[in-house]
């Protein structure tokens, strides 16, 4: 049998669609439930379904005063605020296309999304890092859009440009994924798929308002359902989270593994009586990551896979846990196979994890580079770029990255995208750039260079800084009188790695 697991056909999407106007759907019926709690030490600040539906349909109304029409692209540079998420649900419901970028991200960064996409405005908060632009609208002027008249629901084809969200892509440019009004339709499968969620649930999350991760698992797929998203305040520690989660009677959290792990390692004790599991998505769940949290809190936790081109598509659940160090099955809707040169690979074979072309959560492609996302196709599957095999039930075992990708706390970064901001240095005449285990499920961005002589960490830290967001910079620095290649002059990442434990002896 080939490596193929067909989970049934996605349910239709209605016509005429909007995100937002999806996202927001139960706020009628329920206009007095609170939809949002913003979870500090001193108590929280809480949104009902109303007043949120309220905020952004206001918000939609002042950006189209501000002179902006449907299909204009707004680039969004705000911060951890509740501000993201109504400004991002605002511009979707009046037709725009806005673009959620990390506050991480350096002016530099910046600007060469100004340039790639030519947006019609920035969204700026003032506090966050962005190149100008000739028409900017500022925090102040954003929060007082809320006090508008609602603005009518922008519907239409649920194939249209909804949102645009940047990855790294291979060739070290981040890529511009483009995604349609339909990707939200889509992820009604991780409900049952991954979720288990309900509509009585308080699921948190631990990631900022600014994070696509948290804007879909943290709020919009808890919204849609008509559950209530907990979010922590900015600053808040890890060590204070257990707390909170019992304090405000979490039901479930979402976080990444890296925030699992740091979460357990403080050793605050873990006594959450209303938790029914975990949900962990963002890079590989280790084993022994899972067995700790397990065993310190009694609770399950359910992984997901995915990426920024389709959201998450392969998961455990309640329902159909993950065998061994799988990470569960295909989601309801979803088709799925394990593809090599010549097309689905027999079961049990290794190959490239991908998607069918059909499935609605897929992106339309990337604005920036449409060849690449042609060359990611084989026929009818879109190529993930991550290997595994998939078992006779249709579990698929995660088997790592087809090329030299690097995952940082959930962001893939792009190797060549480092080495371009380091070969600038006068005293770096190379540079290589890999992801090391440096401990038992802890992975660090390292940098391995050549020059006349070994240069200053802080120095050469600060000089990425000025270039890079902060989780694409390297946490190490290595020099060697020469980097590995190959016979035709190829540089060798995967044999950096041996360098540094040969440094680190």
């Amino acid at each position: 049998m080939l490596s193929i697991f067909d989970n049934g056909p996605p349910p239709p999407c209605p016509e005429p669609f909007n995100l937002a106007a999806h996202v927001l759907a139960r706020a009628g019926l329920r206009p007095d439930k609170i939809a949002l709690s913003v979870l500090g030490q001193a108590g929280s600040v809480d949104w009902t379904y109303g007043e949120l539906e309220a905020a952004v349909r206001a918000t939609g109304t002042g950006l189209l005063q501000a002179g902006l029409t449907p299909g204009d692209i707004v680039l969004m540079r705000l911060g951890n605020t509740v501000d993201f998420p109504i400004a991002y649900l605002g511009a979707i419901a009046a037709g725009l296309v806005p673009v959620p970028t990390s506050s991480q991200l350096t002016a530099p960064e910046t600007a060469k999304i100004i340039a790639d996409l030519s947006p019609a405005a920035i969204l700026r908060d003032p506090a966050v890092a962005s190149a100008g632009h000739p028409r900017e609208i500022d925090l102040e002027t954003l929060r007082a859009m809320q006090d508008n008249l609602p603005c009518d629901w922008n519907m239409g084809d649920p194939n249209r440009l909804a949102y645009v969200v940047y990855t790294s892509g291979t060739s070290g440019n981040p890529r511009a994924v483009a995604h349609a009004h339909r990707a939200i339709w889509a992820r009604q499968m991780m409900v049952d798929g991954w979720y288990g969620l309900t509509p009585e649930d308080r699921l948190c999350h631990a990631g900022a308002f600014n994070w696509t991760y948290t804007l879909g698992t943290g709020l919009m797929d808890p919204w849609t359902i008509g559950a209530t998203a907990l979010i922590p305040e900015p600053g808040t520690e890890l060590t204070d989270l257990p707390g909170l989660l019992q304090r405000h009677k979490a039901t479930l959290f979402a976080a990444a593994p890296g925030v699992y792990r740091k979460f357990l390692a403080s050793g605050t004790p873990l006594d959450l009586p209303d938790l029914r599991h975990g949900l962990c998505a963002g890079e590989k769940l280790s084993p022994h990551l899972h067995r700790m949290w397990t065993e310190a809190t009694g609770c399950e936790l359910y992984e997901a896979y995915g990426l920024s081109e389709c959201s998450t598509f392969i998961s455990s659940n309640p329902d159909n846990p993950a065998r061994g160090a799988a990470l569960g099955h295909p989601q309801p809707g979803r088709r799925v196979a394990i593809v090599g040169a010549d097309g689905p690979v027999p079961q049990g074979q290794d190959g490239v994890i991908a998607i069918h072309r059909s499935d609605p959560g897929l992106m339309l492609g990337y604005l920036n580079a449409p060849e690449e996302a042609a060359a990611r196709m084989q026929g009818e599957w879109f190529l993930t770029g991550d290997l595994g095999a998939m078992a006779v039930d249709g579990q698929i075992t995660y088997l790592g990255r087809d090329d030299d990708m690097m995952n940082a706390g959930g962001y893939r970064v792009s190797p060549l995208e480092v080495e371009a901001a380091l070969a600038g240095h006068p005293g770096i005449t190379q540079a290589g750039v890999t992801e090391i285990e440096v401990k038992e499920d802890t992975r660090i961005i390292v940098a391995f260079y050549t020059g006349p002589a070994p240069l200053d960490e802080t120095g050469l830290a600060s000089y990425v800084g000025a270039k890079l967001a902060r989780y694409k910079q390297p946490r190490a620095y290595v020099h060697l009188p020469a980097l590995p290649t190959s016979a035709n002059g190829k540089l060798l990442r995967r044999a950096l790695p041996a360098y540094y434990e040969a440094q680190t002896k």
